[in-house]
């Protein structure tokens, strides 16, 4: 229930506390007081969109804050718990809105985002006013009703997952048997193209390989010419190596009268001796392996060529032709695959669409059952509202399959006949102005039945209407508001004469400037503005009698 509604600097308001009681609650005043705004107010402590217009002039901001108490059952109390925002059963939704357009939003004191406010808010308080009238013109709407009503919202929502689930089976399956179309298409293609790139071979790295073997082909006379003068200076006049031996013979009878003391110097001959053949023994044959050779090279560039051009047709470059190569036989091998892959998507989609079916034949069946009763309620409660004429029948169509959805396989809209013998139609085309208020009004009577927000909040539900009329959707609000918390902001002397607590909206001058403010009306008070509400400018005498006969009824 809503317990109290804060205000500060909100357009004509600059400063309200305002608590609020159980029962019905009647918000009146002239046209222009400002009865708005306290709506305008209240949706955006719940999470309304904001524009910083709406702050009073002069003000840095506008600061709305409500104060709730659910029941213990209540179930915005589990979302409070899993957003951590319990705070010890108290619950304060708070906006801030700034002049220049920035805005806060807080739960418990606790900074949040408004996708939360919004969530809790709905929990917690319905709005009805005329865009909500203009809801029921609207037969998308009509399925989410039936099925709040008979207590299939769960129901409802596996059959959407179910319809989301087969329509992506669905289009996986089609993806797939377009990819495998186009696959057979390209397969002789493919066979070319990988064939081609089998012969080639290609290796990573290979074409950087090659280039550095081409580059070291292209000089091989220069690479002769220095290797053969290098072993000339080896061998020229006396060898290299025979000047080493001759050395280390001297020192190796040298040695014998120095015992030990030349083993170092013999030990490092020998190794020269020994590298220097093995030096003579590379350089011949890096002077083979270098010589000139054009066959070697040619070799070798007609690889490098092939690689490049390769690369080239295929628009990549020679060190991925061996992925290339891979892809290739990735694709020829889906085509052979294909077949069973697309045989396994399709059991998938025909399973899902199996499931899907099942789910919503069963709301279907549900639907039935709920349209029934929500028939049968309704022309039970349209006769308190003075609609004992009108006949209220909830239409279930089936639909072909290419038009389901994830609503169900069925369309559901709510028809009415307003004169006997007339064959229901739609509300829109039927329904008056003033009987489109009272069908809504019967319809939350009789959803509130199967379970509703804690706070309604109805903005000139009675519009269009007066006398007798007025008089029974006053009773019907009245009778709402025994078992749920009702504000409904009225132009009608009936309706607020129902009212358990009245108040009134009143627009003054403070400083200088104009301000709205609200005024709880104690039985004298509620009695003038009963009579107000009924004589117009002039409060008159009979007015008030006929105020205390409504108020008194």
């Amino acid at each position: 229930m809503l317990v109290s509604l804060s205000v500060r600097d909100l357009v004509l308001i600059d400063r309200l506390e305002l608590a609020i009681e159980g029962g019905l609650c009647a918000l009146t005043g002239e046209t222009g007081a400002g009865k708005s705004i306290l709506l305008d107010a209240l949706g955006l402590a719940l999470g309304a969109r904001g524009d910083s217009a709406l702050v009073r002039r002069g003000a840095s901001q506008a600061v709305i804050s409500v104060d709730f108490a659910p029941t213990a059952d209540h179930p915005v109390w589990a979302l409070l718990e899993a957003r951590g925002l319990a705070d010890g059963g108290r619950l304060v939704l708070r906006r801030l809105l700034a002049a220049d357009g920035r805005g806060r939003a807080f739960v418990n004191d606790q900074p949040v985002g408004i996708a939360i406010l919004r969530e809790l808010g709905e929990a917690l308080v319905e709005i009805q006013g005329q865009a909500g009238q203009r809801g029921l013109l609207n037969i998308a709407t009509h399925g989410a009703l039936l099925d709040d009503f008979g207590g299939l919202a769960d129901l409802a929502d596996r059959v959407a997952e179910g319809f989301a689930h087969w329509r992506a089976a669905a289009r996986a399956l089609a993806e797939a048997e377009a990819a495998l179309a186009e696959a057979r298409r390209d397969e002789d293609y493919l066979r070319h193209m990988l064939a081609e790139l089998d012969d080639l071979a290609a290796m990573p790295g290979e074409e950087a390989d090659l280039d550095a073997r081409r580059n070291i082909l292209m000089q091989g006379e220069k690479l002769s010419q220095a290797l053969a003068d290098a072993r000339h200076e080896l061998t020229e006049g006396r060898a290299v190596d025979d000047r080493i031996g001759a050395a280390q013979r001297l020192v190796l009878r040298t040695a014998e009268r120095a015992p030990g003391a030349l083993d170092e110097v013999v030990e490092a001959l020998e190794r020269a001796l020994i590298e220097t053949a093995e030096a003579m023994i590379a350089l011949d044959a890096a002077a083979r392996d270098l010589a000139p050779d054009p066959d070697r090279l040619e070799a070798a560039e007609q690889r490098l060529f092939a690689l490049r051009a390769a690369a080239r047709k295929h628009k990549t470059d020679p060190d991925s032709l061996a992925a290339l190569r891979d892809d290739f036989a990735a694709r020829l091998a889906s085509i052979e695959d294909g077949g069973g892959a697309v045989a396994e998507l399709m059991k998938q989609a025909e399973t899902a669409r199996r499931r899907f079916v099942k789910q919503a034949r069963s709301l279907s069946a549900k639907r039935l059952i709920a349209a029934r009763e929500l028939d049968r309620q309704m022309m039970e409660e349209l006769p308190h509202l003075k609609l004992g004429q009108v006949v209220f029948a909830t239409r279930i169509e089936a639909l072909a399959e290419d038009d389901w959805t994830a609503a169900g396989a069925e369309r559901v809209r709510f028809e009415v006949a307003t004169n006997p013998g007339d064959r229901p139609g739609p509300i829109a085309r039927i329904a008056s102005g003033g009987e489109l208020s009272r069908l809504m009004l019967a319809l939350k009577v009789v959803l509130t039945r199967s379970g509703s927000a804690p706070t309604l909040v109805f903005d000139e539900v009675d519009s269009g209407i007066g006398g007798a009329v007025a008089a029974a959707v006053g009773e019907r609000l009245a009778r709402l508001g025994q078992s749920l918390q009702v504000l409904v902001v009225t132009h009608s002397p009936q309706v607020a004469a129902r009212a358990d607590h009245h108040f009134r909206v009143v627009k003054g001058d403070a400083g200088g400037q104009v301000v709205t403010r609200v005024e709880v009306l104690a039985a004298d008070a509620r009695r003038e503005e009963v009579a107000r509400m009924l004589a117009g400018a002039k409060v008159t005498d009979a007015a008030r009698a006929a105020a205390d006969s409504l108020i008194g009824a």
